[in-house]
Parts: C-alpha cells; structure tokens; sequence
C-alpha cells in the first residue's frame, strides 16, 4: 500500500506480511495507554471513524455519513494516482467544512441537490466566491466517491448552479503602478517588481529565489497548483535585479524584527504590503493579485496569445482571458473610435487629385 499520513497516536505494524493499524497513546512510555485496534484499510470511512471512537468520540458512529464521506476524501489524497497539490488540498479541507457543519451526521445517500442549492444560495448571499468554492469542492468529492471507490451511486450536486463571476482583483491603475516604480524601496519595491512582470502569486513570489532562474526565465512549481509555469525575466525586471545581492535562498528577506533576515510567509508579506500601501493614498484599493492581472493585460496588449501567457503566468486561458477581457474591449473600442474619427476627417478634408487640400 502506498504510504497513509496517519493521525496522531496511530500505528502501522506489518506482521506475516500483513498491515495492521492501532491507536495508543504514549506507545512506548510508562504511561501507555489501551491499545486499540483500528480496521486494515486507512482509505475507508470506517478506519476514521474508529479513530474518532478511540480519541474519545464513544457510541455507535455511523460510517456512511458526510462527514465519514469526507474524511475518506482527504485520506485519499495521499495515494491517488494524479497527485493533488498541498494547496488544493487546504483549499478542499477549508471549502468542505461549511459541508460538514451542516450535514455531518446525515447520512450520504440521502444529500440531495435541493440541499446543497440552499446551502450554496445561503452562503452565496453575501460571499458568492466562497459559495462557489463550496461547490467546486463538494463536485470533486462526489466525483471521486461515484468512481471506482463506490462510496455514493448518486450525485447530489447536480444541477446546482454556480454564482456569476465577478470582476476579480482589478489591475492596478497607471497611476499606482507608476508612483510604485518611483517610490517603493527595500523588499517592497523587489516584491512589486517580481509581482508586476512574473504574474505570480504572493505565495510564490516569497518562494523565488536565484535557483528557480533557468535560462532566462524563472521555473518554480505553483504552491496552490503545482504547476510549473516557464516565467521570461522581462527587460524590466532583469534591469532591477541587477543591483541585488546574490545569495542563496529567497529574494525576499524581512528587514526587521525578531524575524529580520528571514524569509518571508505568505501572510507576512501581506501585512508588510499593507503596511506600505497605507502610507499612501493613492495606493488605495491596489492588492498584490492585482498585479497579476496587470501582467497578463501586458502581455495581451504586445500581442501574445491567452495560451502563451498561460504558458508564462501558469494561469488557466479561462483565466486569461477573464483578467484581459476589458482590456481587448477598450482596445477594440479605440480601434473603431479611430476609424471613424478617420472616416470623418476624410468627409471633411477632400483632397484633389495632386494631394493637396481643396
């Protein structure tokens, strides 16, 4: 079997070339507890649910409810054939709890779509994104459960429909992106300039460092997809990195505090953003993932495909083109506005046949 991420004081012992599990607490010590055994198969609801029992959940616990379907889901993330990353399982985990709160104890045969419409609606009132995101969870676990694990003949989900699209982060307006590039210092200006023409997310731009360069690119694995999108360093960018230090580890370190010299967490970097763009008004409303949108609107406007910018950005075409929408309709529209204004200068400004004006 291919290696399980077993909770805490569970324990696998192969014994005549079998596997079996137990649950005790402090094994090995002089205050070991009872000895529990578990059910051979740590993919199955009914493996999790006895650990439950055995962390102090006493009582007959049903094995085909929700919340077993979604413990089952999570364990089987750690043997699946395609590999799902670390942050589409922590987007899972959190996007199927709301799932859990409220049908935990029903059993999973019975879920049904007018269930999960009005838990969908009821958080889509004032969160349609999360809404959205519930949902998405919630299909990739009944897709799995109706495949060949056969933990549900039913899809509750369907016909359940998703909430419109929003905007999604806006760009950054040319007046923010040019006060940036004439003010920001230190840290802040290398994470604007690596957000601005890498079109990564904040939670990969901490992570990039001089050994993701890769012949005149960056090359790192998305933390949230695993993708590995191919980054060109841009004029722009390579100009800027000519005065940094070369070192190893990330580009970006902290600059003070207890933590100064040290890299950069997701959250951390944010705050230290916010912190900068609070100084300054014209700054309000800018959000580092704007930045990614700016990146790709670049990249549209000098005439690259949405599947080239894919490509570079490691973003869906979908997405692409979701972020460049209102730029190709303004180009579109200041294409036809040029057009007349010629069309009508033409009707005006008659010219005779030797070119001159009548």
């Amino acid at each position: 079997m291919s290696k399980v991420s077993l909770p805490r004081h569970v324990h696998r012992v192969v014994s005549g070339g079998r596997e079996y599990f137990y649950y005790q607490e402090g094994r090995g010590t002089a205050h070991a507890g009872e000895r529990i055994r578990l059910p051979d198969d740590p993919q199955t609801p009914e493996f999790w649910n006895a650990v439950r029992q055995a962390q102090g959940t006493f009582g007959p616990t049903p094995t085909d409810t929700i919340g077993a379907l979604i413990d089952a889901f999570e364990v089987s993330w750690q043997t699946r054939q395609r590999k799902i990353s670390k942050g589409t399982q922590v987007h899972y985990r959190r996007y199927l709890k709301p799932a859990r709160k409220a049908w935990g104890d029903l059993p999973a045969r019975e879920l049904r779509p007018r269930h999960v419409d009005a838990l969908i609606r009821k958080i889509g009132a004032d969160k349609p994104g999360a809404a959205n995101n519930v949902l998405d969870a919630l299909k990739a676990m009944v897709a799995w459960a109706n495949g060949p694990v056969e933990l549900l003949t039913h899809d509750p989900t369907h016909g359940v429909e998703r909430f419109a699209k929003g905007e999604g982060h806006r760009p950054w307006t040319p007046e923010q992106l040019d006060y940036a590039e004439k003010h920001f210092t230190g840290m802040i200006r290398r994470f604007y300039f690596l957000s601005r023409y890498t079109g990564q997310r904040i939670s990969d731009v901490v992570r990039l460092n001089p050994n993701d360069e890769d012949d005149g690119g960056f090359s790192l694995p998305q933390k949230k997809t695993g993708v590995k999108p191919w980054c060109p360093i841009f004029p722009e960018l390579e100009a800027e990195m000519q005065s940094w230090e070369r070192r190893p580890g990330p580009f970006l370190l902290q600059e003070d505090g207890k933590s100064m010299g040290k890299p950069f967490s997701t959250n951390q970097m944010w705050k230290a953003f916010d912190r900068e763009r609070q100084k300054h008004a014209v700054l309000t409303g800018a959000v580092p993932h704007g930045l990614r949108a700016n990146a790709v609107i670049r990249l549209r406007g000098a005439g690259y495909t949405a599947l080239q910018i894919s490509d570079m950005v490691g973003m869906s075409v979908e997405m692409v083109e979701h972020y460049c929408r209102y730029a190709d309709r303004k180009a579109s529209g200041q294409a036809v506005l040029r057009d007349l204004q010629e069309r009508n200068e033409d009707k005006i400004v008659k010219r005779w046949k030797s070119g001159n004006k009548k």
